[in-house]
């Protein structure tokens, strides 16, 4: 794929997943994938699921190389072979060398195609492109060995792209396997859902997490457990809020509320989102004010969580005291992330869509501080 056209399932400043080679925090998921191999109980297609950015992907692209570059037990005169315990296979094993290179002749990729004339990615997996995967169905595997599909992510399928691969889980090719990712199942069709087995992958912790960025080539800076505490436990979350300044702007969202009506600093906080160029750190600082206002909600009921920055525990205790509190907040981050949405869909000025939000929380405050 040329450089100028971005993948879609590829996360900004991270390595591609069919570039990663080592998965953390995922062993209970690659355990039950071995057991069913080892099992001979290799079922056709696999819905891999779990919250975004936690290595599903990973997942299905180790899963597709273990297929590909093991070969199939063929009941010879030596016996079986041993069950292998991992899906760990050599990076300069000739499979995995032509599936970094996307030249794997047995692997389909479905996933969002470039749309030339917009000259940007379409926002769905269009039955087209399901339909592209006649053409490897039909070649022959090579060495009569095994295909894989992966779907990345089956959540972006259109109605007719959904059923058309559901087409393909009724009746598979033989020797082929489908690894569907999927960030929210309960979107895909329920027939979908029945003709999969299911791997769950898990939110990592703070460990897991320092460890998985530092395999990915991600400098953490020190802060691997506020990265653990923001993102939720996904590595691909973390990702983003290292390169995009992310613990940064938060501290400032934090110092906003923390000090009497910083005005300065919210003017400044609120021009930085303005203008195509800085598109990304606007949806940034929305997703950021909205996960602030989850946390102090939350604190009213089982109290502060670990600071992801210095004094925020402090302050989340003031700003939400007891119960009461937490669900008046609640309301408040249900409200806003509504207006937000909103002025997102028409286009409203950054600047003045985070200063209403921090008005409204102002607001807010006043109404439930201790």
């Amino acid at each position: 794929m040329s450089d100028e056209i971005p993948e879609p399932d590829r996360a900004p400043g991270a390595p591609h997943p069919r570039e990663t080679m080592q998965l953390i925090g995922q062993d209970a998921a690659e355990r039950d994938f071995l057991d069913a191999y080892a099992g001979n109980r290799l079922h056709h297609a696999w819905l891999i699921s779990g919250p975004r950015g936690v290595g599903k992907a990973t997942l299905a692209w180790r899963i597709a190389r273990f297929l590909l570059a093991t070969p199939a037990d063929d009941g010879g005169m030596f016996g079986a072979p041993a069950a292998p315990e991992t899906l760990d296979i050599d990076p300069e094993h000739p499979v995995s060398r032509r599936m970094k290179a996307l030249s794997e002749p047995r692997l389909f990729l479905l996933r969002r195609p470039w749309d030339e004339k917009a000259e940007r990615l379409k926002q769905e997996i269009t039955v087209d492109e399901v339909r592209r995967m006649k053409g490897f169905f039909s070649l022959s595997a090579t060495d009569g060995g095994r295909r894989v599909v992966i779907v990345d992510a089956a959540d972006e399928m259109n109605v007719n792209a959904a059923n058309a691969l559901l087409k393909l889980l009724e009746e598979p090719p033989a020797n082929t396997i489908l690894l569907l990712v999927s960030h929210q199942p309960a979107r895909l069709l329920p027939t979908i859902l029945s003709r999969c087995r299911a791997l769950r992958c898990r939110t990592l912790d703070a460990d897991e997490m320092a460890r998985a960025l530092h395999a990915a080539g991600v400098d953490t800076g020190g802060n691997a457990q506020a990265l653990a505490e923001l993102s939720g436990g996904s590595v691909g979350a973390a990702v983003r809020l290292v390169t995009q300044d992310g613990l940064a702007r938060y501290g400032d969202i934090v110092a906003i509320f923390g000090a009497p009506r910083d005005r300065q600093r919210a003017l400044k906080l609120a021009d930085s989102a303005v203008g195509r160029a800085n598109a990304d750190r606007f949806a940034l600082l929305l997703e950021l004010f909205d996960l602030f206002l989850a946390r102090v909600a939350r604190t009213g009921v089982s109290g502060p969580p670990s600071e992801a920055v210095v004094d925020e525990a402090r302050l989340l205790a003031r700003l939400c005291p007891d119960a009461a509190a937490s669900r008046r907040w609640a309301s408040a981050q249900q409200v806003l992330g509504a207006r937000a949405r909103h002025g997102r869909a028409v286009n409203l000025d950054p600047a003045a869509l985070i200063l209403d939000m921090v008005l409204k929380i102002h607001e807010t405050a006043a109404k439930t501080a201790a």
